[in-house]
């Protein structure tokens, strides 16, 4: 299986093209082994990564991001160690240090040498991680929906519908303590995707409130607003630095403008 990776990287040129199809095709083969361990029978996916997935935004993503669905808890060190495990099969070298005490359980799986394999990083012992969170006390209101997707493996999601995971994204540019050039990437591909799209504005509220939210509440009436007024004070020079390397094709930055995504939020 690595030596098949290998070859994916080798067709593609530069560094970000290597760095995003390695990422992808690894989030890929976790998903699968998640996917054989029954994981999507009591977790949805959301984020980045599943709007990528599920959804085809145009930019690679980061993270694997998952919520429990009130049923029964994941045995999330059992699970990382069987990835482990699995990955090890296929001839990675791979660790994880994992935090499971915490609402939100983390780990960073690392793959050791790969970088330097397929001909990313000169440096023999560099390390490149990807990080999988599972949510075990979610914001309430989610609306979950089952897809079958076949990007290198197939896999049958348990997920967030699009409404979700759209309320998923207006909370992180209403939250977030820092400016992130993809979550203001993927409202414009939103807005111009799909134009009547609407937040679940339930899970909004509810995401707010958990996040200690202080303001008035976003509605039917008024959420273009609130994201209006995020996106007119953004700087965009850095909104644009921080999403390039992500994107499949970098002249979409000539379209991700802030002329362009206020236009969209009229």
């Amino acid at each position: 299986m690595k030596d098949y990776l290998l070859e994916l990287v080798s067709q593609k040129e530069g560094y970000n093209a290597k760095l995003n199809m390695m990422r992808e095709y690894l989030q890929a083969y976790i998903l699968k082994i998640m996917h054989q361990e029954g994981v999507f029978r009591k977790t949805a996916f959301l984020g980045g990564t599943a709007l990528r997935f599920l959804h085809g935004l145009p930019r690679f993503s980061e993270d694997l991001d998952f919520s429990t669905t009130g049923k029964e808890p994941v045995p999330f060190e059992k699970l990382i160690k069987k990835i482990l495990s699995e990955l090890t099969a296929a001839g990675y070298d791979v660790s994880a240090v994992y935090n499971k005490d915490k609402t939100v359980n983390s780990t960073f799986i690392k793959f050791s040498g790969l970088m330097f394999e397929a001909g990313i990083s000169p440096l023999r012992n560099q390390k490149f991680s990807i990080k999988v969170e599972i949510d075990t006390n979610p914001p309430q209101g989610a609306v979950f929906e089952t897809q079958i997707v076949n990007k290198y493996f197939p896999i049958s999601f348990l997920s967030y519908n699009l409404n979700s995971l759209f309320a998923g994204k207006i909370h992180a540019l209403l939250s977030r303590k820092y400016v992130k050039g993809r979550d203001y990437f993927d409202l414009g591909w939103y807005l111009s995707k799909w134009k009547g799209v609407e937040p679940n504005f339930k899970l909004l509220t509810n995401a707010l409130q958990q996040t200690k939210w202080k303001h008035e509440f976003p509605d039917k009436n008024n959420w273009r607003e609130f994201l209006y007024a995020v996106v007119e004070r953004a700087d965009w020079r850095k909104l644009k630095q921080d999403v390039e390397q992500f994107l499949e094709d970098p002249s979409d930055l000539n379209i991700f403008t802030k002329e362009n995504v206020l236009e969209l939020l009229k």
